[in-house]
């Protein structure tokens, strides 16, 4: 029944599907967020490289998820006719189909001039699918939350796929280190755990919000004009994003082709980085429940700058700088995950349980459309830095500390959201 078409907005779950949804949420995300981060962060910066790819190609893929941010817009509009499930496991499933070349690594790198470009367009289909399908992933979890434990449910939620990605990145790091540059069979696993959340979410449990009619995008639009604290949730949320993405991939390119750091050591400060999260999301969530976002947006942000000082100091590929390595991008993850908390805490208490995809969808793609054009901006920046450089290690240190001063003031704009 579409509620909203007779004035009604469609009744809350009642309490066992609400449940149901939890549990089925805690269930498939470590699936689908493996899938997601196997083909958009870590692994393919390093496949990148190890096919040759420039400062340039890797900034633009890990712009990709602001780049195709947009695609939300038309999909948002399609909330109001098509149930959110549907659009969930229609873009999932095309991003499994995008990613399948990448599953033939060593046929990829037969291809010789081609083999950047074919790749980079593998990533973009996958990319282009996930950002439709989470067009509604937080407007379906939005119906199972209860309203004083969002903090503990995104920690534990989050939990539980960072434990997944551990398990996952260290048997990649076994098999690099054995099989140096076999990329293929990673991407393997990394395809079927996408492929086998499409059944878990197909059972999720949905607050409807169709009408009969399509969102109007400009409406939802307004909401940046007229809503002074979501203006300011978004200035600070975007600016903080924007320094964040472009300080991970860098310094994977860095510590890889300028240090000299192997697929290995590279793949053990990804192990470092879901450790970070896994140790400290939960208690994150709790912390944000009691004592409010703001607090945790300070500490996280300027704790994260102070720590992007560390990758100043290396040079040599030693058994030192690899620890240093595992240090920041653990600590840089639990940071992140404060602020990630924090920040999901604050945009669920200014959507409306019974029409959230709006809101949500709205600052998704303003967020990470402009924080999107960091690295891209940044990567081409660096590239032409680098080649008029003696130096390049010196580049990559002017460019963190530049960064980590840009951290530290990220906050401001979030000072206001108290308890």
């Amino acid at each position: 029944m579409n509620h909203r078409a007779t004035g009604e907005a469609a009744p809350p779950l009642p309490p066992d599907e609400r449940a149901r949804g939890r549990r089925l949420a805690f269930t498939s995300h470590p699936l689908g967020m493996t899938f997601s981060m196997v083909f958009s962060q870590h692994l393919p910066t390093l496949a990148l490289v190890s096919l040759g790819a420039s400062e340039t190609v890797v900034g633009l893929q890990n712009a990709f998820g602001s780049v195709f941010q947009p695609l939300q817009l038309p999909t948002l509009r399609a909330v109001g006719r098509v149930a959110k499930r549907r659009i969930l496991m229609l873009g999932q499933a095309f991003a499994v189909l995008g990613a399948l070349p990448l599953v033939a690594f060593a046929s990829l790198e037969q291809a010789g001039d081609a083999a950047v470009p074919l790749a980079m367009a593998s990533f973009a289909a996958v990319t282009a699918g996930l950002t439709i399908s989470n067009t509604v992933w937080f407007p379906l979890l939005r119906a199972y939350v209860e309203p004083n434990a969002i903090g503990r449910f995104f920690g534990l939620l989050r939990s539980g796929w960072h434990l997944a990605l551990i398990v996952y990145y260290v048997a990649a790091q076994r098999w690099l280190a054995a099989n140096p540059g076999a990329f293929g069979e990673l991407f393997l696993a990394g395809w079927v755990c996408g492929l086998l959340r499409i059944a878990l979410i197909s059972r999720l449990p949905e607050r409807s919000e169709r009408t009969g009619e399509r969102i109007r995008v400009g409406e939802a639009l307004a909401l940046v004009r007229e809503n002074r604290d979501f203006r300011r949730y978004l200035e600070g949320v975007t600016a903080s994003a924007a320094v964040r993405l472009c300080v991970v991939p860098f310094a994977i390119v860095m510590l890889r082709r300028e240090i000299g750091l192997t697929d290995g050591q590279i793949l053990l400060t990804t192990i470092a980085s879901f450790a970070g999260g896994l140790a400290s999301l939960y208690l994150w969530g709790t912390v944000v429940d009691r004592i409010g976002p703001a607090p945790v947006f300070r500490w996280t942000s300027i704790g994260m700058a102070l720590l992007y000082l560390l990758l100043l100091d290396m040079s040599e590929p030693t058994p030192t700088t690899v620890f240093t390595a595992v240090v920041f991008f653990f600590g840089f993850s639990v940071l992140a995950s404060g602020f990630g908390v924090a920040d999901t805490h604050v945009l669920f208490g200014m959507t409306p349980p019974e029409a959230p995809a709006r809101v949500l969808v709205v600052a998704s793609v303003v967020v990470h459309l402009a924080a999107g054009i960091a690295p891209v901006s940044a990567g081409f920046a660096l590239e032409r830095w680098l080649a008029a450089a003696d130096d390049p290690l010196s580049v990559y240190r002017t460019f963190f500390a530049a960064l980590a001063v840009l951290q530290a003031v990220s906050f401001l704009p979030l000072r206001r959201f108290g308890r």
